[in-house]
């Protein structure tokens, strides 16, 4: 049980005293393997008659997790205790999928399997696709995604039971298997272009690159340059601990609502500028700069702590040393651009440019504003051809797995109870009801 293994982990307390009214309570403190102890406060309303107040809950552990560790201060992420930098060079996404779901990497015959049962499910049910002719066709990708993952749960109802096993990786898979097939319709349809249908002999990302590319006029040969730049920024995205859309997800779960309605609930969060849209914020900073010659100008608005310009894809909210998947992107990002041979398109010179300053300058090296994983991937996407409202559904395709690997875990929590945050009311206390014509 979730709860007893809590309560062995238990490594001393904390005593809370009351000032008002003198009473001191104990509270236990629990030990993670790594990082931070916390301090259990769940009998604190019992025992006080107060609540905790942690507006963004940024000190306040909302889960018991084994799948993602993050230090921010020291530039480490982990997935079930392999480092992030490891897991992009030296595997590829379907791996790193098996990993987070199952929590051990797999070998030759469980990889097989794995892959062969995720590509079973890539198609998706063919009415489904009448669903995108509701849409406009200059609606945000990500509006359409919500829309059509969301109405899954009206198509794939005879796996739902989400307290058998089976059934919940039945729905792993499929969801796992058909997002890459529902972004890329979404902007195929955007464009006006046939929906193009999946190649279950290719690997995650080409077929991703395949559907996203292909037209039914010509055969259309997937670049290994480009299909590895993918399939690392689908692993470097693939989770990310508690954040705002895994936490959507979990919340949303907790009252046992259909998986596919979780994850449409976590894609809604993800579209937000603040989290999901920051590549797709480098890009429009970028447009604003606009020409190589204004950097130096950019660059001191950014040192002014009177204009509201900051650099987008600099810097992190967690990572206050460095992103630690900056640098893979950073590798692949270059490759992309030689492969592509586009390093002096305008936009993508510019990012190039303002890099090389930002990370030669005593001010942006002084406070560690390195250039983070949004900062590359948006100038991946963008050599690519990609555009930027797709950004953003990139990434949702990519967190999907730790969506359902969070999920999961979350619903073999014996512990788990259905989420109900409490609050600090600052309203008007009770009042009589006044008739209108004495108001």
């Amino acid at each position: 049980m979730a709860e007893q293994a809590a309560i062995s982990r238990v490594a001393g307390s904390v005593t809370l005293t009351d000032t008002e009214t003198g009473k001191l309570v104990e509270l236990p403190v629990i030990k993670g393997t790594i990082g931070p102890d916390v301090i259990d406060v769940r009998r604190l309303y019992a025992e006080t008659g107060r609540f905790t107040y942690d507006p963004g809950f940024t000190s306040t552990g909302s889960a018991e997790s084994a799948i993602t560790y993050i230090d921010g201060e020291a530039g480490i992420l982990l997935h079930r205790g392999y480092a992030i930098e490891e897991l992009a060079e030296k595997s590829d996404f379907m791996e790193v999928a098996y990993l987070l779901l199952d929590g051990e990497l797999p070998s030759t015959k469980e990889k097989e399997t794995f892959v062969h049962n995720v590509s079973y499910h890539t198609m998706i049910h063919e009415q489904l696709t009448y669903l995108y002719r509701g849409f406009r066709r200059d609606a945000h990708p990500m509006a359409v995604l919500i829309g059509v993952v969301g109405a899954m749960s009206a198509f794939y109802h005879d796996a739902m039971d989400i307290s058998d096993p089976r059934q919940r990786t039945i729905i792993s898979h499929r969801l796992i298997a058909k997002m890459p097939t529902i972004a890329a319709m979404a902007y195929k349809f955007s464009i006006g272009q046939p929906f193009i249908y999946p190649r279950n002999d290719l690997s995650y990302a080409e077929n991703f690159l395949h559907m996203l590319f292909a037209v039914p006029a010509e055969e259309y040969e997937v670049n290994p340059v480009l299909s590895r730049a993918v399939d690392r920024i689908l692993i470097l995205h693939a989770d990310h601990e508690q954040n705002a859309s895994t936490s959507t997800v979990r919340l949303a779960g907790s009252s046992g609502a259909n998986p596919f309605a979780c994850i449409a609930a976590g894609i809604a969060s993800l579209w937000g500028p603040a989290h999901g849209g920051a590549n797709e914020a480098v890009l429009r900073m970028l447009e604003e700069i606009g020409d190589v010659s204004r950097i130096s100008e950019f660059i001191a608005r950014a040192k002014d702590k009177n204009d509201p310009f900051r650099l987008m894809g600099f810097g992190h909210r967690v990572y206050k040393n460095y992103d630690p998947r900056a640098s893979v992107m950073r590798e692949s990002a270059h490759a992309v651009l030689a492969e592509l041979g586009v390093q002096d398109e305008p936009l993508l010179k510019l990012a190039m440019a303002l890099e090389k300053l930002a990370l030669e300058d005593k001010y942006f090296v002084d406070r560690k504003l390195f250039p983070n994983v949004d900062f590359y991937s948006g100038i991946i996407l963008r050599a690519m051809g990609i555009p930027v409202d797709l950004f953003t559904v990139i990434f949702a395709v990519a967190r999907t797995v730790g969506w359902v690997a969070q999920w999961n875990e979350m619903i073999e929590d014996p512990s788990q109870k259905i989420g109900r945050p409490r609050q600090l009311y600052v309203g008007a206390a009770q009042r009589a009801w006044v008739p209108i014509e004495r108001r």
